[in-house]
């Protein structure tokens, strides 16, 4: 069982928040793979299914991002999986716009979500971190990060989830060179 977090804030007002884009991942990765309906359970809403050959446990914290740590503490328990069988989903302000990487371990770039599961786990979990590019000025990082996507970026993300999802299938079994290289193809061909 791999466990694939995104990280996120609940409720609609957060919705399409930059600081969202872990949630909007994981629930395009639900659609395209028809996991089951998304069900309350470790603090999260989750939803199980199949990418390839592996199965996989999509989590949404809802605890907001300073206590992301417990909720994916809990379903690691549950399941009697260690840090090794996480990913974590979420938005990277030193990554430009729509990139994506995917890394072992790494800084926290003051992202509090990432700081409470590295708080109970350490730093070392897989990360796919999905660029939503710096504002220029540190004293506007907290509501750019807390804004809405512009109307503008909205066909560029809908193309970047599309792309996640589509090349799920390598992240699951653990090719994160060719996860990166075919999403980045697919933005170049839509």
């Amino acid at each position: 069982m791999q466990i694939w977090a995104g990280l996120g804030n609940p409720g609609t007002q957060y919705a399409l928040h930059r600081h969202n884009v872990g949630f909007m991942a994981t629930d395009i990765i639900a659609e395209v793979y028809g996991f089951a309906p998304w069900s309350k359970k470790f603090r999260s809403l989750i939803a199980e299914g199949r990418i390839g050959r592996e199965r996989v446990l999509l989590m949404k914290p809802q605890t907001f991002m300073n206590d992301s740590g417990d909720a994916i503490q809990q379903a690691l328990n549950f399941f009697k999986q260690d840090i090794s069988s996480l990913t974590v989903f979420h938005d990277e302000l030193d990554l430009a716009p729509m990139k994506v990487k995917v890394r072992t371990g790494g800084g926290l770039a003051g992202h509090n979500g990432l700081r409470s599961i590295d708080a109970t786990f350490g730093p070392e979990f897989r990360r796919v971190r999905i660029g939503i590019g710096h504002p220029g000025d540190k004293a506007k990082v907290t509501n750019y990060v807390l804004g809405n996507y512009a109307k503008s970026e909205m066909d560029a993300l809908s193309d970047l989830l599309g792309a996640i999802a589509a090349e799920a299938e390598w992240l699951a079994a653990g090719d994160d060179a060719r996860f990166m290289s075919d999403v980045a193809l697919r933005q170049q061909h839509d």
